[in-house]
């Protein structure tokens, strides 16, 4: 027996082990290939982008001569100065490391506002609501540079197990956090941190990004961009995965499914926040009807919703594990009617969408614990007077149902109206000029009606 063990023993190492070596060497060669293909598609692109100019020719195809060819101009290049250029326009642009290109960015943003009544949100720019003069009935004048933000794009190779799709991944941060802090002591606020994998025919992102639903947002110089207005829609962690089917080269149906962090915003001092024992589900399904890619604008109607619950704890101990439920459906458009001029927009309604920045900032009533349904909407048209001059004017309301709303003091209605000048200056360097009206009602206090005027410069990287 223990020859025979000892034969099969070396059947196993002699017989096995060189397919295992082939299988290896096969998949290095594969990863070789497809290394060397993504470095031609690379310069194959930056060809098409920076046309060589070739040498003029005096003759005919038949009587074709090397003297009859004039001596190379100043703006030809031969292949390897072309590869030397796209090797240093990488190098400006990115840090490598390995396989990986980490992309720097960022804004450096300052406004200044005037308001002629005070609004919510005290010591940042940007508002939730209008005090009602009952409380506060002051005007309020503000600069700030906390909108300023930095953030990293990181790309990576193409991973085999994802279908070849290309890794990567975003980090990025403001300074409009900690808003008990004064306004020259901005605090770090998260916005993005996630993984992705993609490619042309899915993406699949792990970590913290924008929400599923409502992804559209007004033009605005406001850092907000009218969120508790009738824009909802933030960010979360969450586990997205999304589908691209181009049924033509001008039609394109989009499926986007997440799997989020249950978050509860409401700030009751009756109740302890914590979070629930199912993720909050979100999807949409949108279709994009023209031309596609650079420089293209095609028509993009979608349809999303949510559903899922908050979870708390009464602070008295009277109850244990409460949960309330929380759903959204919408719609969003955008529709550009001719090259300069074109509508946008969103439509929401649903049930304590607070964390989803609607219902005003109330998605669960103070004095019954009952959540509080909502409807509203926001539509902008804008106009390009040229392409570094363009105009937005947008109007929109967020409306809970009063029957909802049994605390004192309960906001059941906001609206906003604005208009605006973006110019252009450079493609980095933008100054916007924004006028506008805020108006927000209460079940039982006079309404709040502001004026504001906003200045911004805002310079990208």
């Amino acid at each position: 027996m223990k020859y025979v063990a000892t034969a099969v023993i070396g059947l196993l190492v002699f017989g096995i082990a060189p397919a295992w070596a082939d299988d290896a060497a096969l998949s290095a060669r594969l990863e070789q290939l497809e290394s060397e293909t993504q470095t031609l598609r690379a310069e194959l692109q930056w060809l098409r982008e920076h046309p060589v100019r070739l040498p003029r020719v005096e003759a005919s195809p038949i009587s074709l001569r090397a003297e009859d060819v004039e001596p190379a101009q100043e703006d030809t290049y031969t292949l390897e100065q072309v590869e030397s250029m796209m090797v240093a326009t990488a190098k400006k642009y990115a840090w490598t490391k390995g396989d990986l290109t980490v992309v720097p960015y960022g804004y450096l943003w300052g406004n200044m506002n005037y308001f002629s009544e005070r609004t919510a949100a005290i010591g940042r720019s940007y508002p939730t609501y209008v005090y009602s003069p009952d409380t506060h009935g002051e005007d309020v004048f503000m600069v700030d540079g906390r909108s300023t933000r930095f953030g990293v794009d990181v790309g990576g190779p193409k991973l085999w197990p994802f279908c070849c799709a290309k890794s990567g991944g975003k980090v990025e941060f403001d300074f409009q956090g900690d808003p008990s802090d004064t306004e020259n002591r901005g605090g770090v606020l998260l916005r993005h941190a996630y993984v992705e994998v993609k490619n042309d025919d899915y993406r699949l992102l792990f970590g913290q990004t924008w929400d599923v639903i409502s992804p559209l947002y007004p033009t605005t110089t406001m850092y907000a961009v009218y969120w508790n207005w009738g824009n909802i829609g933030y960010r979360r962690a969450q586990l997205r995965w999304e589908r691209y089917l181009p049924y033509s080269s001008t039609e394109l149906m989009t499926l986007q499914l997440s799997a989020n962090h249950s978050c509860v915003s409401d700030n009751i001092a009756t109740i302890r926040r914590e979070p629930s024992d199912w993720p909050v589900m979100e999807g949409r399904v949108a279709w994009t009807l023209g031309p596609r890619g650079l420089g293209a604008k095609p028509v993009v109607i979608g349809f999303s919703g949510h559903i899922g619950e908050q979870g708390y704890d009464m602070v008295d101990l009277s109850a244990d594990d409460v949960r309330r439920r929380t759903w959204s459906f919408n719609a969003d458009f955008d529709v550009p009617i001719t090259k300069r001029f074109g509508v946008r927009g969103e439509f929401q309604t649903g049930e304590n969408l607070s964390t989803f920045l609607g219902g005003i900032a109330q998605g669960i009533d103070p004095a019954t614990l009952t959540t509080i349904r909502t409807t509203g909407g926001w539509v902008e048209t804008y106009y390009f007077w040229r392409p570094d001059l363009h105009t937005h004017a947008a109007f929109g309301i967020d409306d809970p149902v009063n029957q909802d709303l049994h605390a004192a003091h309960s906001r059941t209605y906001n609206q906003f109206y604005y208009a605006n000048l973006l110019y252009d200056v450079t493609k980095q360097f933008c100054l916007g000029a924004e006028v506008g009206s805020l108006r927000t009602m209460y079940n039982d206090q006079r309404t709040g009606d502001a004026f504001r005027l906003e200045l911004m410069a805002r310079y990208a990287f």
